[in-house]
């Protein structure tokens, strides 16, 4: 029996849907992830291509965009040596380093936040849930890489911060097959909907967003 049919024999992945107020967030496509010249990068490059297709989206509906990189200041290094022991090529994201930008095809506006954090979840140690607040946003579309990393913690922590949450497959990447496809299975039967880019696409569209 696969997982999915065990999933399903069991009554997992009921859908939330989506909410009235999204946003878009897009975890970690920086060059240390994109770039297929970093020691950590992942295989990214139609997945970035897609995200971009749903900022354009999400902008032309005034849907909050926001993104997360990864920098480790020399304290920083201690504080997350943990994380950085399982993961040693994290250390070559230093602040002010190429591979910390966020990969300009998606082409970042000033007015986009970019919150720096130290582990997987873009929620921990970052104000994230209250810019989300602040916004009213009731969904968090969530983006980027890696799938089995930092995506599917990001999920994880938006469902437990109290959002709906979308991941659309199409704009999340991953070093591993095994992983990407094996996190998008769990993802989907317990902490959100995994989607299609049109179905996020329409998630962001004018219809939804508040007045």
């Amino acid at each position: 029996m696969s997982a999915r049919d065990v999933y399903d024999a069991r009554g997992f992945g009921g859908r939330q849907g989506p909410g009235r107020r999204p946003a878009v967030v897009v975890v970690d496509f920086i060059e240390g992830f994109t770039n297929a010249e970093s020691r950590l990068a992942c295989d990214a490059g139609a997945a970035v291509e897609a995200t971009r297709s749903l900022l354009d989206a999400a902008r032309a509906a005034a849907v909050p965009v926001l993104f997360t990189t990864v920098a480790y200041t020399d304290d920083d290094l201690e504080r997350a040596a943990m994380f950085i022991a399982k993961a040693p090529a994290l250390a070559t994201l230093r602040p002010g380093s190429r591979w910390t930008e966020v990969d300009e095809r998606l082409a970042r506006r000033t007015d986009e936040p970019v919150l720096v954090k130290l582990f997987a979840s873009a929620f921990f140690g970052t104000d994230l849930d209250e810019l989300l607040r602040g916004a009213g946003c009731d969904t968090v579309i969530v983006a980027g890489a890696s799938t089995s990393g930092c995506v599917r913690a990001t999920a994880v922590d938006a469902l437990q911060h109290g959002y709906r949450v979308l991941v659309p497959r199409e704009t999340v990447a991953d070093r591993a097959a095994d992983a990407h496809n094996a996190s998008l299975l769990d993802i989907d039967a317990k902490y959100g909907d995994v989607v299609s880019l049109e179905e996020a696409v329409a998630a962001v569209g004018p219809a939804r967003v508040l007045s």
